[in-house]
């Protein structure tokens, strides 16, 4: 209609003025009434025709050049599309648009010869490459599908814009009102629980679910109480992502109520987000919650396309005083070795005395239970060779064997089991792993992505304070033929795994710890053998307070680098962690060292930061108050950049640690 208007407008005055002419011709010249409307008429006329080139010039300006290289039959048919189309040149510039793009992308405005990606805002390469792209524009979202034509030795791009936005606004709001379910659980309920008064347990039950309450409020979600701690939760997608946008900020409120009036309530949530379906959800939610638990508890864990994201996790885990668990994890265990032609058993790489004590206690029991046991260790590689050494100097047999061995003689009648290591990557052996087809695995770190997850027994406890603590309270629960008396070496072996881990039963000690300490007493344990365990060569020494020397305090942070080699850095460094965790408002120690190629650190803390979160955002992990990591194609001081960046994140980000 626009482009009809002036020329209709300019038919219909001279009709105008013809009529008048007459009238104008057989009346007075001075009739006032008649001059102004042909004046009138004649100053219409004038602006129509002025109006009419201006607009044709325009038009043809832009119609011209390209009907150069189109034929007029196409260009009309592109014009007349019901769908914004527009040509670009090589330049990806303007040569040619349809009026409804001049409409609803150009706005209006004269683009031609203007360039397309400082017009219109989207990504040029990804269209090129895949004939199609998503292109927002004013509240509007178009998919773009582009045609390359040559004609007379140049080549175009023709862009046609579709108009998706109510499929995008639709797939918008069905992915935020997708259904998730959360698992909400209480740690370590029962036992929190038992020595509660009938009073303080109404009252923690209030406060629990008004919390609970007030967290869901905020949804349009619901929540059901399917067993005193536990709590099964639906929320859509755009409820969900705000709490997780919060960090789960439920988690932090929780420790706010008191058990007792001085045990914190602590959660473990289990988010099921990203399923198809409720079932789906659900199972991945429960998948999450068991990573959490694994962890140590007090955390919610969202499954990802990558692998696990983790929300908290900043208090200890409550340590568990009913043994009900250890009896049935023994008896399980028995069953197995006692259906198993032999058992092979083996740690982490570059074991230390908890791996390699661990990995005694076991191996003595099995002995014991008259069946024929292997401990798979390189010797090259391993921290606790003293140990091994006094092992083998007190017991019959060849007890310890190299990892090529093992691999050589494991047969699919035998058992492996795994000590002081839940993850693939870090075993001893992971030929000997692959190959055995029964896997048992008894860890005490908290749990990682990468997990063993074809394990026909896993038992993992994170609140122990060693893989010792936990084989010392299994073989108590063993039924031996005789006697069943396990040699004094082995209890030795135990003892010290558990003193290294709690630093002398300082760090990570429950009542547990000190019964497993004196069970292991009674059976001979020598606690001054023990020490000689422990002890360094002056040299030794030298380089650990070498390295303690050289520590600087960067956020209440110890951080050392040990620049030099030794035979002895994977002994001196993590010593000289400890050493540094005495130093005052030092809530944490990090020391820096290479090992060939990999730069390591090993760090530690009292509980008052909150280690393992620093070292996974490293690749590393391992316990709240001791962990570590490995750092591949980096130099010392590259790592301690990204050390002192892990620490400033981890500290901005919680505020509790």
């Amino acid at each position: 209609m626009k482009k009809k208007f002036p020329a209709v407008m300019l038919i219909l005055h001279l009709l105008a003025l013809g009529a008048l002419i007459p009238s104008f011709l057989l009346t007075d010249r001075s009739n006032t009434i008649v001059n102004i409307l042909i004046g009138t008429s004649f100053a219409l006329i004038l602006s129509c025709i002025v109006y009419t080139i201006i607009y044709s010039q325009n038009s043809m300006r832009r119609i011209s050049k390209m009907n150069q290289h189109l034929e007029s039959s196409a260009a009309e048919f592109m014009n007349s599309l019901p769908a914004p189309v527009a040509v670009i040149d090589d330049n990806r510039k303007f040569v040619w648009y349809n009026q409804i793009f001049a409409e609803k992308i150009g706005l209006g405005q004269d683009v031609y010869g203007l360039d397309f990606e400082g017009f219109v805002k989207m990504d040029m390469d990804m269209l090129v490459q895949n004939g199609n792209a998503v292109c927002p524009v004013k509240g509007c979202i178009y998919d773009v599908t582009a045609e390359k034509f040559e004609k007379n030795d140049m080549s175009f791009l023709v862009l046609y814009f579709h108009d998706q936005t109510s499929f995008y606004t639709m797939r918008r709001e069905m992915s935020e009102s997708h259904p998730n379910v959360l698992v909400i659980t209480i740690d370590n309920y029962d036992d929190i629980m038992q020595n509660a008064k009938e009073s303080e347990k109404a009252q923690t039950s209030v406060e629990t679910e008004k919390l609970i309450e007030n967290f869901m409020s905020k949804t349009n979600g619901f929540i059901k109480k399917t067993s005193p701690n536990t709590f099964f939760a639906i929320l859509e997608n755009r409820h969900l992502n705000e709490i997780i946008s919060s960090k789960f900020k439920i988690l932090e409120a929780a420790r706010s109520i008191k058990i007792a009036g001085k045990y914190p309530l602590t959660f473990s949530i289990g988010v099921g987000q990203g399923a198809s379906s409720l079932a789906e959800s659900e199972n991945i939610a429960r998948q999450c919650l068991d990573m959490a638990l694994g962890r140590g508890g007090d955390q919610a864990v969202v499954k990802t396309d990558t692998g696990y994201r983790f929300f908290g996790g900043v208090s200890n885990g409550v340590e568990k005083r009913s043994r009900s668990k250890t009896r049935i994890i023994a008896n399980a265990l028995q069953d197995l070795i006692m259906n198993c032609e032999r058992v092979f058993v083996m740690g982490h790489r570059f074991g230390d005395l908890d791996s390699v004590g661990a990995a005694c206690g076991i191996a003595g029991a099995i002995i014991n239970l008259e069946k024929e046991a292997f401990i798979a260790v390189d010797r090259t590689k391993n921290l606790a060779v003293n140990l091994i050494e006094k092992i083998d100097a007190e017991t019959e047999g060849a007890l310890f064997i190299t990892p090529a061995e093992a691999e050589s003689m494991i047969t699919p009648g035998d058992m492996l089991i795994i000590v002081d290591t839940h993850n693939k990557d870090y075993v001893e052996s992971h030929t000997l792993y692959e190959r055995a087809r029964s896997v048992v695995v008894i860890d005490h770190h908290r749990k990682t992505v990468n997990f063993i997850d074809n394990a026909v027994l896993f038992h993992h406890e994170p609140y122990a304070s060693s893989a010792s603590e936990m084989v010392t309270e299994i073989i108590q629960y063993f039924n031996y033929p005789g006697d069943g008396k396990i040699a004094g070496c082995i209890a030795d072996a135990l003892l010290s795994g558990i003193m290294l881990d709690t630093k002398n039963f300082v760090m990570r000690t429950g009542v547990r710890t000190f019964e497993a300490a004196a069970f292991l007493k009674k059976l001979g344990a020598d606690t001054i053998a023990v020490k000689h365990l422990f002890s360094n060569s002056i040299d030794s020494y030298r380089r650990k307070t070498q390295i303690v020397a050289s520590a600087k305090i960067h956020n209440n942070c110890a951080i050392a680098v040990a620049d030099f080699n030794s035979e002895d850095i994977r002994i001196v460094a993590p010593q000289a962690a400890d050493e540094l965790l005495g130093i005052t408002d030092v809530d944490a120690s990090f020391v820096i060292y290479r090992t060939n190629s990999t730069i390591n650190i090993s760090a530690r803390s009292l509980g008052a930061l909150n280690v393992q979160v620093i070292m996974e955002q490293l690749g590393g992990g391992g316990h709240q108050t001791m962990a570590a990591t490995q750092l591949e194609n980096v130099t010392i001081e590259e790592a301690a950049k990204a050390l002192i960046i892990a620490i400033d994140d981890c500290k901005n980000n919680n505020s509790d640690l």
